[in-house]
Parts: structure tokens; C-alpha cells; sequence
């Protein structure tokens, strides 16, 4: 189990952490991390859980992880911000992940949109965000955070898209070190980035990933529509081109298709 001495051991962070709660067993970090922000938690207090009952991945799907392998940990902010702003978020966190990522390992790790990380071309982590709203304003946030660290096998339905730390670089990772890596770039891009109200987080989110130019096909609630990624937009859409006219994109399952 998680030791909070340990998680907090050469962290050196001001706010990200300074409050962290650690479980053995939950049903969701980010339901928790809800609860207590609903009850006025600090920005910056952190939700931690070697396993999770019922962990939720984007669009209401389970987040499943192996317990005791990997990083699964939830985020309290309390951004600046009007309601659609909120969309800005999953790229400011999967920013901050990648290059914390890279710090720690020497992988490269990949931004895919709306939420993904890839280790080539596999996904390695996926970024959760929830908030709550009051006057059309962001009141809090919940950035919920799943690392494939130290597992080694997954189900047969996910081998050949999901990877982990381990699998990619053939050793164990110190998840405590991967953790306070993760802390330290969360808060040093939001400092960074409230100042623009994190629209400044998107030319360097497209830094981090490969789809601009790419063909890719994007399912929404069933239908399909396909073509070619030209950038975000200032709200974190994607905007895609297709015969001849250019479509913003706010949500969807993206598949990118190789050539």
C-alpha cells in the first residue's frame, strides 16, 4: 500500500500534494476527490488507491488496472475558468504526464487527443477530467489519472493496444518517483498556464503528439466521420478537414489511420 512519508519524500512541490489521501481499496479516485472538493479540499489535494472497485475511464467506460502495479490517482484544481474551459483541461494534464513520463523513463510518450498517452503507439495512461460548475464558471475540477506502470499482462482484448512502462522498457519503475514526477509538472504547467487561461497549453500539447496532418476516423455515439487533423482550436477541439471544408470536433473515439 501507498505510504504517504514516502509519496511525499523529496516531492518539493508548494500546492500539488500538499493534502494526500491514500487508500488500499476504492471505488473511484476521482468520486472521492469530488466528495472532498464538494467539501471545500484545498487545490492541490491529491487521491491515491492501489485498486479501484469501479474506476472510470472517459465516456462512462471502467478504467480497469492491476492492483498494486500501477498509478491511479485523482487531482483537485480550482482553476479560473468559464465552463467551456474545462476542455482545455485533459490537454494541460496529458502535457504534464508525458514529459514527467520522460523525465522518469527516457520514453517517449505521446499525446493523443482527446485524452490518451502512447508509448509507440500503444496507450500507456488515459487522463480523466470531472468538474463541477456554479454561474457558468468552473468551480472545481477533478483531473483523474491512470498509468500503466509495472503490469506486464492484459487482457486479451486490450494486447495489442495497451502497453506499459515496464513492457516498454524492460525494467521496473519506482511508481513513488514516477508519482512525485507527475505532482511536480502538474503544478509547474498550471502555474504556467493559468495566466492564459490554458489556452497556451495548446501549441505545445501539439508538440507532444503526431496527429496534425494525419487521416483518422472519429466514431461519435456510433457514426463516423473521417479526415484530416489540421490542429485545435483556442477550446480544445480538434479540427478536422474533410472534402474541403474544416469541422471542430469536441468529443469522439479517434482512430489514426496508418499509411
Amino acid at each position: 500500500m501507498y505510504v504517504e512519508r514516502v509519496l511525499r519524500k523529496g516531492l518539493k512541490t508548494q500546492v500539488f500534494g500538499k493534502k494526500i489521501y491514500t487508500f488500499d481499496t476504492i471505488d473511484s479516485t476521482n468520486n472521492c476527490a469530488k466528495a472532498v472538493a464538494d467539501c471545500g479540499a484545498d487545490e492541490g489535494t491529491v487521491i491515491i488507491a492501489e485498486d479501484q472497485t469501479a474506476g472510470k475511464g472517459r465516456l462512462g467506460r471502467p478504467w480497469l488496472s492491476a492492483p498494486n502495479q500501477n498509478l491511479t490517482f485523482s487531482v483537485v484544481v480550482r482553476p479560473m475558468l468559464q465552463n467551456e474551459g474545462l476542455n482545455l483541461l485533459p490537454l494541460y494534464a496529458a502535457v504534464a504526464v508525458a514529459e514527467a513520463i520522460e523525465r522518469a523513463t527516457s520514453l517517449h510518450a505521446e499525446c493523443k487527443w482527446p485524452n490518451d498517452l502512447l508509448i509507440n503507439k500503444k496507450k500507456v495512461g488515459g487522463i480523466l477530467i470531472e468538474g463541477s460548475f456554479k454561474d457558468a464558471k468552473v468551480e472545481y475540477a477533478v483531473i483523474g489519472i491512470g498509468i500503466n506502470v509495472n503490469q506486464v499482462v492484459f487482457s486479451s482484448d486490450l494486447s495489442q493496444t495497451a502497453t506499459s512502462l515496464r513492457n516498454e522498457l524492460h525494467a521496473d519503475i519506482d511508481r513513488a518517483h514516477l508519482f512525485q514526477e507527475i505532482l511536480r509538472s502538474l503544478e509547474h504547467h498550471y502555474k504556467q498556464n493559468t495566466r492564459t487561461a490554458f489556452q497556451s497549453i495548446v501549441p505545445t500539447w501539439l508538440s507532444h503528439s503526431s496527429m496534425l496532418e494525419k487521416t483518422i476516423t472519429v466514431s461519435q455515439q456510433g457514426n463516423l466521420v473521417s479526415g484530416v487533423v489540421k490542429g485545435l482550436s483556442q477550446d480544445g477541439g480538434l479540427i478536422l478537414q474533410m472534402n474541403g471544408t474544416t469541422k471542430t470536433l469536441f468529443a469522439g473515439d479517434v482512430t489514426v489511420l496508418e499509411h
